[in-house]
């Protein structure tokens, strides 16, 4: 069996965000970036089944940032095989142009199974594994947190609200979109992401890809603050009486 994992780098947001002067993406220039913690999810799901049903882990991301490291460290944590795409990319890179690039790269592989992570956190959309099903023309199901392969095909759990399980039957090749793992995803050490570096061969693909569709953003601000919170103090029935105080001042109850 052979799974793709694309992978996205995102900002670490430990790290303060700045607007840049467009007023419609961050400063960049500066910033640091990590693997997307969905997508290392979506890892260590293709992992797993790799150690379950035999096959192979070929880990995918478009050219910029930090990529080679991205990749590098998928190989620390076992993906065989580390593929980069290149291609004149649009920027801020959206959904949109993601999944054409991800498509083109794609299709001049053969695979059983794609895992996507469910969303990024810079791009809480998550739409990159349904367009990319699309371009590609095979099934898709998204927020999917257990997978199990045979015979030809997947029995997926997906997650709806309140708790609610879904189990499909999906013909592979298909498109899944990971919400979490059956377990942690793995640690890599330095130490194994620098005998990567040493030992992994990164391939380099081309691909086209363009931010048709995607929506227009306008303006990126910071949240306004407010006034802050109201601490209060005392007994139970004290802070009880309070709370019914602020709230007949709110005009919240009577």
């Amino acid at each position: 069996m052979h799974i793709i994992v694309p992978l996205r780098q995102v900002p670490d947001l430990v790290e303060d965000l700045e607007i840049d002067a467009s007023g419609k993406d961050l400063d960049r220039e500066w910033l640091k970036y990590k693997m997307n913690e969905f997508d290392d999810h979506a890892l260590e799901e293709a992992l797993l089944l790799k150690e379950e049903v035999g096959g192979a882990v070929t880990a995918v991301a478009l050219d910029g940032g930090e990529v080679d490291k991205l990749l590098f460290t998928a190989a620390a944590k076992g993906a065989d095989r580390l593929v980069k795409v290149r291609g004149d990319f649009p920027t801020p890179l959206n959904s949109h142009a993601m999944a054409r690039a991800l498509a083109g790269a794609i299709q001049g592989l053969d695979y059983d199974l794609i895992l996507t992570g469910v969303q990024a956190v810079d791009e809480l959309d998550g739409q990159v594994g349904v367009l990319l099903a699309h371009y590609l023309g095979i099934p898709h199901v998204s927020v999917v947190t257990d997978v199990q392969v045979h015979d030809g095909k997947a029995v997926v759990h997906k997650e709806y609200a309140g708790g609610v399980m879904g189990e499909f039957d999906v013909i592979l090749p298909a498109v899944l979109g990971i919400q979490a793992a059956r377990q942690t995803p793995r640690y890599a050490p330095v130490s194994r992401v620098r005998m990567a570096m040493r030992k992994s061969t990164i391939e380099e693909v081309s691909a086209e890809a363009s931010a048709e569709g995607a929506p227009d953003i306008r303006k990126l601000f910071k949240p306004e603050k407010g006034a802050g919170a109201q601490m209060l103090e005392g007994s139970p029935e004290a802070v009880a009486e309070k709370i019914i105080h602020i709230l007949k001042e709110k005009g919240i109850v009577q």
